[in-house]
C-alpha cells in the first residue's frame, strides 16, 4: 500500500526566543507521525531502568540498565513522545510483568466493555474480533462467553501463553502491517479491532495504525483506549511517563493520525480508567453507514481551548512536576522523621517511574506488596525495593501504605481496609499527595 503523503499544519509561531539553549536547538530525533524535527522538551525526568524488568533474587548484585525518560512534543502535530530509547523486543519480552486479569478493576472494565460492545454493534458468532496487545485474555475472555470467536495477537510470550492456556486463541507476534496482511489471510477481515492501552506504547505509530487499517472489515470498527493527555497534564499524572508509553496521546492528534491512514473517527466515550481516558471508534473513512457524532467536535474544541496548539501549553508542565516531587520527599521525610514506618501498596510501571524520578529507596519506603505472584519475591527496577504478598501488610503494621498504582485508589483501600484496625493510613502520592482519613 503506497503512504498518502503527510498532510501537516503549519507550524505555529516559534516561542523559544529566552528557552535555555537546548530548547532551540534541533534534535536528532523525528516526530513519529509526521517526520518533524524534534525541538521542544515536554519534561525531562531522567533516566530510569525499564518499569517491568523486576529485579530477581538472583541479579540482585548486577548493574541494570538505564534509559532516558526525555519528553518531547512536535511542533506541527502536537504529538507528545518519548523517542525509542528502547527497542520494544526488549521491553515487551518473555519476563514482562505486566498480567491485566490481576486487576479487578480492569476485568470489570473488560466484562463492562463487551457487554455494550454485543448488542451496539450486533457481534455474534458470524463476527470476528481481533484484539492487539490482548495480554493473558482478560477482556477476549467475555467476548468467547458472549459466543463471539476472537483472536489475540499479543508480543510478549508470557502473558500469551496465559491466555491460550485459558483457550483464548492468541497470534504471538508485535502488530503492524506484516501481521495484519498474515491475519487477514489465514483468518479473514475484523469486524472488531480492538486495543485497550497499547496505542501509546507503539514506536512505529503509522505502521500499527496502517495495519489496522488493512485488517478491518469493510463495516468494521475499531475502538482504541488510552490515557488522554488533556488528563496527564490538568491532573499532574507525570509518573505514568515510562519506556514502554512512546506517545502520550490527545484525541485531535490521534484524529489526525487515524484520518493519515483513511481511518475516520466516529464516537469517543470517555471513561474513568487510568485516572481518565477516552475510548475512541473508528471506521473506513470511505463507510458512511456510522455518522460522526458530536461528541467528536466537542472533544476536538475541549482540547483546543486548553491549549492544545500552543506550546507554552506544553512547557509549563516540568515545573508542576518538580514540584510534586518536592512534595512527595516532603512527605516520606517527615514521615520518618517521626518514627513512622512506610510501606507501599503495587508495583505498576507508573510507581517505578515516581520511585526513580525522585530517588526513593528502602530508606523511605521498607517494601510494597502486589497481588500478582509473577512479582512477588522480585525486587522494584532500580530503587530494588522488595516485593511481597499482600500477606506482609498484616504482619508488619506499617503506619503509612503508599499507593503506587493510585489509579486502582477504591479497589486497593477497600482491599486493605483493615489496616485503620491498627491506625494505618493510605496515602495516595498523585496528582498531590493526600493522606486519607
Amino acid at each position: 500500500m503506497t503512504e498518502p503523503a503527510l498532510s501537516r499544519p503549519a507550524a505555529p509561531a516559534d516561542k523559544t526566543a529566552g528557552a535555555p539553549a537546548e530548547e532551540a536547538q534541533a534534535h536528532r530525533y523525528a516526530c513519529r507521525f509526521c517526520g518533524e524535527a524534534l525541538r521542544h522538551t515536554f519534561v525531562d525526568l531522567g533516566t530510569s531502568p525499564l518499569c517491568q524488568r523486576h529485579v530477581t533474587p538472583a541479579r540482585f548484585d548486577q548493574a541494570e540498565s538505564v534509559y532516558p525518560l526525555h519528553v518531547y512534543v512536535c511542533h506541527a502535530c502536537f504529538l507528545v513522545q518519548l523517542p525509542a530509547y528502547v527497542p520494544r523486543e526488549e521491553i515487551f519480552d518473555a519476563e514482562y510483568g505486566y498480567f491485566s486479569s490481576f486487576s479487578d478493576t480492569m476485568l470489570r472494565h473488560a466484562e463492562a466493555y463487551v457487554q455494550m460492545m454485543v448488542p451496539r454493534f450486533g457481534l455474534g458468532p458470524a463476527s470476528r474480533v481481533v484484539e492487539v496487545a490482548s495480554n493473558d485474555g482478560y477482556l477476549l475472555q467475555y467476548f468467547k462467553r458472549a459466543g463471539v470467536p476472537v483472536l489475540g495477537i499479543e508480543p510478549t510470550t508470557n502473558t500469551a501463553a496465559v491466555a491460550q492456556r485459558d483457550g483464548i486463541p492468541t497470534l504471538t507476534r508485535f502488530f503492524g502491517r506484516d501481521t495484519a496482511r498474515d491475519v487477514r489471510a489465514e483468518h479473514g477481515a475484523a469486524d472488531v479491532i480492538l486495543g485497550n492501552n497499547v496505542l501509546a506504547h507503539v514506536p512505529d505509530l503509522n505502521d500499527f495504525v496502517g495495519g489496522m487499517k488493512m485488517l478491518l472489515a469493510e463495516r468494521g470498527v475499531v475502538t482504541m483506549e488510552f490515557p488522554q493527555l488533556l488528563h496527564l497534564i490538568a491532573q499532574n499524572y507525570w509518573d505514568t511517563i515510562y519506556h514502554e508509553h512512546f506517545s502520550y496521546l490527545s484525541f485531535t492528534t490521534v484524529e489526525k493520525v487515524f484520518a493519515h491512514h483513511g481511518l475516520t473517527l466516529f464516537d469517543v466515550d470517555e471513561i474513568a480508567t487510568h485516572g481518565g481516558s477516552i475510548r475512541i471508534y473508528a471506521r473506513h473513512a470511505e463507510n458512511t453507514a456510522q455518522p460522526v457524532h458530536e461528541r467528536v467536535a466537542v472533544m476536538r474544541e475541549r482540547e483546543r481551548l486548553a491549549g492544545h496548539f500552543d506550546l507554552a501549553y506544553y512547557r509549563a508542565f516540568g515545573e508542576r512536576v518538580k514540584e510534586s516531587k518536592r512534595s512527595i520527599l516532603e512527605f516520606l521525610i517527615a514521615a520518618k522523621r517521626q518514627g513512622k514506618q512506610v510501606a507501599a501498596y503495587g508495583a505498576p510501571g507508573k510507581g517505578n517511574t515516581l520511585l526513580n524520578y525522585c530517588g526513593i529507596r528502602t530508606d523511605m519506603i521498607n517494601y510494597t506488596v502486589d497481588r500478582s505472584p509473577h512479582k512477588q519475591g522480585n525486587f522494584l527496577p532500580g530503587t530494588r525495593i522488595p516485593i511481597h504478598a499482600p500477606e506482609m501488610i498484616r504482619r508488619t503494621r506499617p503506619d503509612y501504605l503508599f499507593l503506587l498504582p493510585w489509579n486502582l485508589e477504591r479497589e486497593i483501600v477497600q482491599q486493605m481496609a483493615d489496616i485503620r484496625s491498627w491506625g494505618g493510613r493510605f496515602v495516595v502520592p498523585i496528582p498531590t499527595v493526600r493522606v486519607l482519613d
